[in-house]
């Protein structure tokens, strides 16, 4: 099987490329990533030079490069790629309808024309919006985006069914709840909580802190998907999250507590935009249909991702002073098909 994987230099893409090769060493995997301020080559030095592992440097929103991957065959597509910093879409939501809108309708044409077996889109539990103090996001839940990042995703997902209900396209959608784990950039709320604790420098907490998400370790998504690949029905959706509800500033305290850093660093500031309150998801489909069970509970996974972070600290380093963008200036040499 041969699956092109898209935004696959990404914190999840990255380990979901592992995960495959890992799992399925007769697969061919051609990664294709933009290489923007998040895609970091260094996730996957490991298997660059791997016979059945190809990284191509493109956009998606580029069709004609896009089109010259199609034509050298592809049986799967997982659609990865996307910009997905909350807070960046609020000071530039362009960039996100450009690429979470118009570089899957871009993805879709390709897959149509080139008769793929099946179009996988990864996206996310913010699509529908918040939650109250009860209920979960089932898959029937109605779409309710409420910042641009979302939004771009939602018109994403609805291009993928469209594509599935006009032209009979197989697609299947997947939406997760928030991921942690290896390889994830040090913006998001875990890394970046980390960081600033070994600086013992001071952890921004918005508003009250009592914002809640659904934690899913990334490896236990990236089984997931694998299951949704092989198993998924045609024209689903499939919810995941790891039932593992927590406020922010609890997850900010254990950070602490883990470290051994005291509780006076953190510091509340002002509330972000448009900020959800709520988000839980109930992954009983994907269970019950798939047989997909969370490995790492959150007191498990949390554990071993300040471990690996502590393990890695000049991989979030280079990434904080801007060095691992030089790695990838030396890694890709400008020519697709490059193992770089």
């Amino acid at each position: 099987m041969k699956l092109l994987v898209t935004g696959g230099a990404g914190f999840i893409g990255s380990n979901f490329v592992l995960y495959m090769l890992k799992q399925h060493p007769d697969y061919q995997i051609v990664n294709v990533d933009a290489l923007t301020y998040a895609g970091n080559l260094e996730n996957l030095k490991s298997i660059k030079h791997e016979s059945n592992y190809t990284f191509v440097k493109a956009d998606i929103t580029d069709a004609n490069a896009i089109e010259e991957l199609f034509i050298q065959g592809v049986d799967v597509v997982v659609n990865f790629a996307a910009e997905s910093h909350v807070d960046r879409s609020i000071l530039d939501p362009e960039v996100f309808v450009k690429t979470n809108v118009l570089g899957t309708q871009v993805l879709l044409d390709a897959s149509r024309r080139h008769k793929v077996g099946k179009f996988l889109q990864v996206s996310t539990d913010e699509v529908y919006g918040t939650l109250g103090q009860t209920g979960l996001f089932s898959e029937q839940t109605p779409l309710a985006p409420n910042s641009p990042y979302s939004a771009s995703k939602a018109g994403g997902d609805l291009m993928v069914r469209a594509y599935h209900e006009t032209f009979g396209l197989p697609v299947n959608i997947t939406r997760c709840s928030n991921n942690y784990g290896p390889y994830q950039f040090p913006e998001k709320l875990i890394p970046l909580m980390i960081s600033k604790a070994l600086g013992d420098e001071p952890l921004p907490v918005y508003g009250d802190g009592l914002n809640i998400r659904d934690w899913l370790y990334v490896e236990d998504h990236c089984h997931a998907i694998d299951l949704v690949i092989h198993q998924g029905r045609n024209g689903e959706v499939y919810n995941i999250g790891g039932n593992n509800e927590r406020t922010n500033i609890h997850i900010v305290q254990a950070i602490l507590e883990e470290l051994g850093k005291p509780q006076s660093l953190i510091t509340y500031v002002p509330d972000r935009l448009g900020h959800d309150r709520r988000y839980g998801i109930d992954p009983s489909k994907v269970m019950d249909e798939l047989g997909w069970k969370p490995k790492y509970s959150f007191e498990i996974g949390i554990k071993e991702t300040i471990s690996w972070f502590l393990e890695h600290q000049d991989w979030w380093m280079r990434i904080q002073t801007g060095e691992y963008k030089e790695y990838n200036s030396k890694q890709y040499s400008g020519c697709p098909g490059d193992h770089s």
